[in-house]
């Protein structure tokens, strides 16, 4: 299985950057992984918060391929444990071509991002920064990965 993770915006701090690409590094060992990088849209002080988001969104739909499964990150999402998380991923290893995870930008998802997701995954009830949602998220899926081969990584 492909996993993909699809964010808007670079990470422009260098530090966070470094530990990302480390963990990238690490799930290359596990599955193949990569991420796509949508550019921040230009001139966005003329644009609503709604406009931001459709744009956004079809950026992030012409990444995606009909037997894609989608899985957005976003706050309403359901909620997981490390170890039900690597459930959760190892079923749909078995199960899908292609896992696409999506980081959306400052206002989220546009309707039509949301409906052609399959699923929506919360990292935390608490607001993160897009930064540290993707070194979070990275080091999540790494977790999961040392998890489903039984590595000392995850204790509990």
């Amino acid at each position: 299985m492909k996993t993909l993770l699809i964010q808007v915006g670079k990470t422009t701090d260098k530090h966070i950057a470094a530990l990302i690409d480390d963990y990238c590094a690490r799930i290359g060992h596990y599955l193949s992984f990569d991420m796509v990088t949508i550019p921040e849209l230009k001139g966005t002080k003329s644009l609503s918060e709604d406009q931001q988001k459709e744009r956004e969104g079809e950026l992030i739909v012409r990444q995606l391929t009909p037997s894609d499964t989608v899985a957005l990150l976003d706050e309403h999402g359901m909620t997981f444990t490390s170890v039900k998380f690597s459930k959760w991923l190892e079923r749909k290893q078995q199960t899908s071509r292609r896992l696409v995870f999506v980081i959306g930008g400052p206002y989220g998802f546009s309707a039509q991002v949301k409906n052609r997701a399959n699923e929506m995954i919360s990292l935390s009830a608490m607001t993160f920064s897009h930064q540290m949602v993707r070194l979070i998220f990275v080091e999540q899926l790494y977790r999961a990965c040392t998890i489903i081969k039984g590595e000392p990584y995850h204790h509990e």
